[in-house]
């Protein structure tokens, strides 16, 4: 079984590793004796990734990667083990996409010349009511 990233990308379960942890936070009984948490850990370096998603990845200034660019995701938000590791593993996947995705480039554009020489009429006029405020000679 593998994690589908994309059409092309894929991640071998082996490479992903998964502990159960127990939650934090209030919860009764429950809390004190199940190991409901999910704590993911996914090593980019050692992936089968391509280079073009290990070098974006690592470039990603985000607090789940370590400096040793692992990606370290706990993941809480259920009640159930099974449900956190899913949404720990649809976490991992928007990530790794998120890293693929490229922007388009900015193509810088030029004002239009009525929007020039309206700039430059505002000015001329704020220079004349500035020239006003001047001191009145008598």
């Amino acid at each position: 079984m593998s994690l589908r990233i994309s059409s092309q990308v894929r991640i071998p379960e082996e490479e992903i590793e998964l502990s159960a942890i127990r939650a934090q936070g209030p919860g009764g009984q429950h809390v004190n004796k199940a190991s409901t948490a999910v704590h993911l850990r996914f090593a980019i370096r050692a992936s089968s990734l391509s280079e073009f998603y290990k070098e974006r990845l690592l470039k990603l200034s985000d607090q789940r990667i370590t400096k040793e660019g692992v990606i370290v995701i706990k993941a809480e938000a259920h009640r159930s083990r099974e449900k956190n590791r899913l949404d720990a593993l649809e976490r991992l996947a928007e990530l790794v996409r998120a890293a693929g995705r490229t922007s388009k480039k900015r193509k810088p554009t030029k004002p239009t010349r009525g929007s020039q020489r309206r700039r430059m009429d505002a000015k001329t006029k704020h220079g004349r009511t500035k020239a006003l405020r001047g001191r009145v000679k008598t």
